[in-house]
C-alpha cells in the first residue's frame, strides 16, 4: 500500500509544491497506518465483541429448541453478549447446516444441531449440500435427547406388542411421522424388525407431526421426550416405549423397546454445538468451558434432564471423535432398516 501511496505522490509533483506534496503524502500515510492499527486492535480484543447468533435445524418447540434457548440464556450472561436463536427447519437439517457451513469461521454463526443432520442426513440424502465432518468445527457436546414410541390413543394398543399385532391384522393402513430423521430411522427400523408395513410421513419439524398425531390423520412417531410430555400428561397420545436401551428418568415407569419386545432396539438422538470449519482455537475453548460450565450447574442441569435431556459434556476432541463415530453408526442403522436416500 505504500507504494501505491509513493506512485500518486509522484504523478502529483509537477501539480503541487515541493512543500505541500510532502506534507499530503505524509497525512495519508499516517492516516493508512492508523486505520491498519485500528484493524488489528479490533481482531486482539477479546471474544466475543457482538451478539452470537444460533442457528437450529429445528423449528420452535422442539427438545433441541427448548434446551438451546436455556443454555443460551446463560451463555449471553457468561459471554455479555446477546444470544439469538434462529431457527432454519426442513431437509433433515441441511437448509441449517449448509447456512452455517457458509458462515464466516469467527464465533458468531454457530450451530447446535444433532445426529439428524451429522449422523444420518448423509446416508438419507442424495445430494447432501455439506460435509459433517469437513465443513464443520466441534465446540462442545450437549448431551443425549432420548425419544419414545407414542401413538393416536384410538388405536387400541396399550402396549408395543399389541400395537404390532394391530399392525399387522391391518396391514398398509397404519403409519408413522416424522420431524427428523431419528424419528425416520426408529419408525424404519420398528417396522422391519416387528415384519410391519407402516406408511411414512415426513414433516418439517417434530411438532407439527405431533399435532397430526394428536389429530389422528397419523397413526403414531417416535418424539423427543420434552416435546412429547405435555401431550402425554394432556391424554392427548399414548406413549407405549422409549427407544434407547435404558429408561427415561422422565417417565421410568414406560419400558424400552427391547423390553417391550423389539430385539436390538438401542437408539439414541445426541445434541451438540459447532461453528463453521476452521474456527480459532482459543474461542472454540472458550465457548466449550462456558458451555460445559453452564450445563454442568446443578440447577441448571436439573432443569435440563426436567426437560428429558441428558446432560454428557467433554472436551472439543473428545466430541470430535464421538461425532466421527457417531457418523458410521448411522450409516450402518439406516442401512439395516432398508431406508433408500432421497
Amino acid at each position: 500500500m505504500s507504494m501505491r501511496w509513493t506512485r500518486t505522490c509522484g504523478r502529483r509533483r509537477t501539480a503541487l509544491p515541493a512543500a505541500s506534496l510532502l506534507t499530503a503524502c505524509l497525512l495519508a500515510t499516517s492516516l493508512w497506518t492508523a486505520a491498519l492499527q485500528r484493524a488489528a486492535a479490533d481482531t486482539q480484543k477479546p471474544y466475543p465483541q457482538k451478539p452470537i447468533t444460533v442457528v437450529l435445524q429445528f423449528g420452535p418447540g422442539s427438545g433441541t429448541d427448548t434446551t438451546t434457548r436455556l443454555v443460551g440464556q446463560h451463555l449471553s450472561t457468561a459471554l455479555g453478549q446477546p444470544v439469538l436463536v434462529d431457527n432454519k427447519p426442513g431437509a433433515n437439517g441441511m437448509i441449517a447446516a449448509t447456512y452455517v457451513a457458509r458462515s464466516a469461521p469467527d464465533g458468531y454463526t454457530l450451530f447446535v444441531t444433532s445426529n439428524t443432520s451429522h449422523s444420518a442426513a448423509p446416508s438419507l440424502m442424495k445430494n447432501l449440500t455439506y460435509d459433517p465432518i469437513k465443513d464443520f468445527t466441534p465446540v462442545a457436546r450437549a448431551g443425549n435427547l432420548p425419544f419414545l414410541l407414542v401413538i393416536n390413543p384410538d388405536i387400541p394398543a396399550k402396549t408395543v406388542s399389541e400395537l404390532t399385532a394391530h399392525a399387522k391384522a391391518n396391514p398398509g393402513k397404519l403409519s408413522y411421522g416424522s420431524g427428523n430423521s431419528s424419528a425416520i430411522v426408529m419408525g424404519a427400523t420398528y417396522a422391519r424388525r416387528a415384519g410391519i408395513d407402516l406408511l411414512h410421513v415426513p414433516y418439517k419439524s417434530a411438532p407439527t407431526a405431533l399435532a397430526d398425531v394428536i389429530g389422528g390423520r397419523v397413526s403414531m412417531m417416535f418424539i423427543d421426550v420434552l416435546t412429547a410430555l405435555p401431550q402425554i400428561e394432556a391424554g392427548k397420545v399414548r406413549p407405549l416405549a422409549v427407544a434407547t436401551g435404558h429408561r427415561s428418568s422422565a417417565l421410568p415407569e414406560l419400558p424400552t423397546m427391547q423390553e417391550a419386545g423389539v430385539a436390538d432396539f438401542d437408539i439414541n438422538s445426541w445434541v451438540g454445538w459447532f461453528g463453521p470449519a476452521n474456527m480459532p482455537k482459543g474461542i472454540v475453548d472458550r465457548l466449550n468451558a462456558e458451555l460445559g460450565t453452564i450445563m454442568q450447574t446443578p440447577e441448571i442441569k436439573k432443569q435440563l434432564n426436567a426437560r428429558g435431556m441428558e446432560v454428557i459434556t467433554g472436551p472439543p476432541q473428545e466430541f470430535e471423535r464421538f461425532v466421527v463415530d457417531q457418523l458410521a453408526y448411522w450409516t450402518r442403522l439406516i442401512k439395516d432398516a432398508g431406508i433408500e436416500p432421497e
